[in-house]
C-alpha cells in the first residue's frame, strides 16, 4: 500500500527488544530518566540514548526537562493502549517471556495501565459498571450515563477537569483478554483508589496492592460481587 499509514516503521519501533522493554517500563505511567530506561531494557546508555530519541522523534514518547535531568513518559493514552493490545496478543498466542510465578498472579489480579486499573480488579470494576447502566456502549464509544455522572459525583469523583482524554473508553486487557475501563473515568476512580487507601503501588512494579479492607470498601463503592 502506498498511500496511508504507514504501520510498518510503527511496528518496526515497538519490534525492537530494547525498545519494547522501555516502552513497557512506561507503561506504569511514571515518568524515567534514560538511565533507568536503560536499566529497564538492559541495555547501554549510548543505546538507551539512541533508542529514545527514535522513539520520541515518532511520536511514541515524550521527553520533560526538569532542572539538570530529562525525563521520558509515553505521549499518550494511545499508545498505551496499542502496546496492551499487543501484549495481550502475545499471551494469547503463548509468546512469554518469564515462568508464571507469585508477582505473575498479582500483576494478572491488579496493576497500572498507563494510568487506569487493569487485570482482574480492573475487568469486574469495568463489568459491574456496564451491568448496571453506569457505562452504556453506544455506536460513538463507551459513554458514561446520567446514572453513571450522579453515582460518580456521590463517590467524590470530580470528572470537571479539562482533558483532550475520553471520558471512558475500552482498553483491552492483555492478561484477562478482556475489557477495562479508560479514560478520564479511569484514571479518576484508581485516582480514589489510592486517595481513600485501599491500595498502593508496589515500589518498582506496576502491581497495585489492595489492603483486606481496601479490597472490601473498593467492592463496596463499585458494587462489585
Amino acid at each position: 500500500m502506498k498511500d496511508g499509514p504507514d504501520i510498518a516503521r510503527i511496528a518496526a519501533l515497538i519490534g525492537d527488544p530494547g525498545r519494547a522493554n522501555m516502552l513497557i517500563a512506561l507503561m506504569s505511567g511514571k515518568a524515567l530518566t534514560a538511565t533507568e530506561l536503560a536499566s529497564e531494557a538492559g541495555i547501554s546508555k549510548q543505546t538507551a540514548s539512541t533508542h529514545l530519541m527514535q522513539l520520541e522523534q515518532s511520536g511514541l514518547l515524550h521527553r520533560e526537562a526538569q532542572g539538570r535531568h530529562r525525563y521520558f513518559r509515553l505521549a499518550d493514552e494511545d499508545v498505551a493502549h496499542t502496546l496492551e493490545a499487543l501484549m495481550g496478543l502475545a499471551a494469547k498466542r503463548g509468546q512469554l517471556r518469564t515462568r508464571t510465578g507469585p508477582r505473575d498472579q498479582e500483576l494478572r489480579l491488579a496493576r497500572v495501565c498507563y494510568n487506569h486499573l487493569a487485570g482482574e480488579m480492573g475487568v469486574r470494576l469495568y463489568d459491574s459498571l456496564r451491568a448496571r447502566g453506569v457505562l452504556h456502549l453506544t455506536p460513538d464509544g463507551l459513554q458514561l450515563t446520567e446514572k453513571g455522572q450522579s453515582e460518580m459525583a456521590a463517590l467524590g469523583l470530580d470528572l470537571t477537569g479539562k482533558s483532550r482524554a475520553p471520558m471512558c473508553r475500552e482498553c483491552l486487557d492483555w492478561s484477562a483478554r478482556r475489557s477495562h475501563l479508560a479514560g478520564r473515568l479511569g484514571r479518576s476512580i484508581l485516582d480514589h483508589i489510592y486517595m481513600r487507601g485501599w491500595a498502593k503501588r508496589a515500589e518498582g512494579t506496576r502491581i497495585v496492592q489492595f489492603t483486606g479492607q481496601g479490597d472490601t470498601a473498593f467492592r463496596k463503592a463499585f458494587q462489585i460481587e
